[in-house]
This record gives C-alpha cells, sequence and structure tokens, in this order.
C-alpha cells in the first residue's frame, strides 16, 4: 500500500526525532553525549541522535567540548535503602546488593518482601548457571538484604531510593516520612518518570538533598539512570549519585527537571509520529516496523514497540509531554488513533491486542 520508499519512511519518523534532540541540546537541557547515551542505553539504539545529526550535517559540536570529570564520592555511601517491592524496585535492590552494598528495603508486608528474595534468588539462580557468577557470590548477595515492614528501619541509611506507585499524593506522603525518619545529609532519591521531582522535594525541610534517579525496566539488565537535578539539588548529592551509578555499573546522563527527561521527550513523539504516517494512507504499520528497523537499524519497530509499552501507558506520557511543550511543539499532540486505542481497550501485548494482534 506504500506511497513511499523504505528510505523515506525512516526520514519522515527520524529527521523530526533528530530536530528535537538538538532543540533540547540548544536549549542546554543536557549535553550532546547525555543525549546519545540515553538514546544508545535507554532504548538500545546503534547510535544517538546527536551523532547522527552530525553525520547528516543538522549539528555541529562546540569546539572544545570536553568530557567531563569523572564523578567522584562527595557524600559516603555504605547503606542504601529502597521503598517499594515491585518489578523495579526488586531489580535494584539487587543491582545495589550485587555492587556490595548493604541494602534495606522496605514493603507492606511479608508476603511482599518475600516475594523481593525470591526474585533475587532466581536472577542470581540464573547467572550461576551461565557461569556468570559464584554460589558464594550468591549467597553473599543475598546475605546484604534486609527486608522491614516499618519505614523507621531506614533511619541510618545513606541513600534511599523510592520507587513507589506513580502517584504524586502518595510519592509526596513518602518524601514527609523519609524527611522525618532519615538522618541527615542522607540523600532521598525517586525513580519517578514523570513526577515532578520539585515537588517532592519542596515536601522535605532538605530539597537540596532531593534527586531523581531513573532506572530503566528491568534495572538488572538495562544499563541506563537518568540523573535529574531539580533547581535546589545541590552539587554534592547530583557528583555522589553520578559516582553511585557508576559504581553500580550503570551508565548516568544527567538532566533537569521537566517532563520526559531525555528518553521519555524523545522516544514517545517519534512513536506518536509513527502513529500519525499510519493515518495518512502512506504506508502500513508493517512497512513503517520495517522500514525503522532496516533504515535506522532501531531493534523494534514503532507499533511493536508502543504494543510492549502499553498504549495507554504511551497516551498518558505523550498526553504530558503535549501539556508541558504543546505551544512550542504542537505536533506533540497525541494521534487519534492512539486515543482510539485506549478508548477501546487495545492496549498491545497485555490485553493481547493493540496495533497488532496477540490472541492466537
Amino acid at each position: 500500500m506504500t506511497d513511499l520508499t523504505n528510505e523515506q519512511i525512516a526520514d519522515t519518523l527520524i529527521l523530526p526525532y533528530l530536530k528535537h534532540a538538538i532543540r533540547m541540546h540548544e536549549a542546554g537541557y543536557a549535553s550532546a553525549v547525555d543525549i546519545d547515551n540515553g538514546m544508545i542505553y535507554g532504548c538500545g539504539y546503534p547510535k544517538g541522535p546527536m551523532t547522527v545529526a552530525q553525520e547528516r550535517g543538522l549539528f555541529t559540536p562546540a569546539e572544545g567540548s570536553a568530557d567531563a570529570a569523572p564523578a567522584e564520592f562527595k557524600i559516603a555511601i555504605n547503606k542504601v535503602g529502597v521503598v517499594g517491592t515491585g518489578t523495579m524496585a526488586s531489580g535494584m535492590i539487587q543491582v545495589f546488593a550485587q555492587a556490595g552494598y548493604d541494602v534495606v528495603y522496605v514493603g507492606r508486608g511479608q508476603e511482599k518482601l518475600d516475594g523481593v528474595v525470591a526474585f533475587i534468588d532466581k536472577g542470581l539462580s540464573k547467572l550461576v548457571e551461565k557461569g556468570r557468577l559464584s554460589e558464594d557470590d550468591k549467597a553473599a548477595t543475598l546475605g546484604r538484604l534486609t527486608g522491614a515492614t516499618d519505614r523507621e528501619a531506614l533511619a541510618d541509611v545513606d541513600i534511599v531510593v523510592e520507587a513507589i506507585a506513580e502517584d504524586l499524593a502518595i510519592k509526596t506522603e513518602l518524601y514527609k516520612d523519609l524527611d522525618r525518619i532519615c538522618k541527615p545529609g542522607a540523600i532521598l532519591a525517586t525513580t519517578t518518570s514523570s513526577m515532578p521531582i520539585t515537588k517532592l522535594g519542596e515536601a522535605t525541610s532538605r530539597p537540596e538533598s532531593v534527586i531523581g534517579m531513573h532506572f530503566f525496566n528491568p534495572a538488572t539488565i538495562l544499563k541506563l539512570v537518568e540523573v535529574v537535578t531539580t533547581e535546589a539539588t545541590a552539587a554534592d548529592v547530583n557528583e555522589t549519585v553520578l559516582a553511585l551509578c557508576k559504581k553500580i555499573g550503570k551508565v548516568a546522563v544527567s538532566c533537569g527537571d521537566r517532563s520526559g527527561f531525555i528518553v521519555n521527550c524523545l522516544l514517545f513523539p517519534y512513536l506518536n509520529d509513527a502513529v500519525k504516517l499510519l493515518e495518512s494512507g502512506q504506508a502500513s504499520m508493517e512497512e513503517i516496523d520495517a522500514a525503522i528497523k532496516e533504515q535506522a537499524g532501531f531493534p523494534m519497530g514503532p507499533f511493536a514497540l508502543l504494543d510492549l509499552v502499553g498504549n495507554d501507558v504511551s497516551l498518558a506520557i505523550e498526553k504530558e509531554l503535549f501539556e508541558t511543550f504543546g505551544a512550542e511543539a504542537p505536533e506533540f499532540e497525541p494521534a487519534p488513533t492512539l486515543v482510539a486505542k485506549v478508548e477501546a481497550g487495545e492496549l498491545g501485548r497485555k490485553t493481547k491486542k493493540g496495533f497488532y494482534d496477540y490472541s492466537a
């Protein structure tokens, strides 16, 4: 059905993506290196958008833009706290414990706490089977875990990372409690991908200690962490978190507290553009997915990825981006077909039907 070649399909979607990345860089929001690393390590892309833009003659790096000096621990981190027991929290707990940190994690009941240990035990056992971890290392990692049902157990940790529900009221209540419980100087970090971190800081008496550490799921596999500072975040807190990310084997990218951070702000408008291209009738889903994999080298086409992420999740993020950036980027308005899919309950793989059918 296509009116376009594979190259034209890819260009229709890739050029706006590159321009958004350039605009993000020119606004001083993130460095070219961090924008590239965000998309490489967060989405599995073979090259970052700033590199591709440079190859196409759309971007010229500033002269003398050298790599920053390695981050150092300005605040001692010996014990880590995690609030949450879901998949993201469990993955983070495993990552910290494998890196040698004692981890205190807080959940809503013993069954939840036991579930974390079972999750980590299973993950470590797979590594042992593959010869990537010894039985002694597995036992040592599990030995660093302490579960608790009371937040008071976090009183002596050096950093707390929360991974609870994406609900501002629930997170605000938690931050007020952490402010009361945690020792002076302890860092309060959030894995939120959408909540305003500044608001969480304002709920405490120590906004200078509040920062974003947005891990990507699954945290045990994906290397990216978006380190998000607010206007109030202290430089020593930021540098310490960057150093911590490196110590636990992650690639940290730095950005400010605004909707979408780096990855979501570039990824979801591109996915939305793919739906709009489908609506134009110039190419089918299958043709668009194939063109993006073939021409751009992306690991998945946009429609396969939308179905994997969940069309409801994608729409919520796109709405938020449009609300934030719509004045300067009216093209961020959610595609009608995406809205219709969500209204029809066709959310993707989790409902067995999205843009593709998974019922077979």
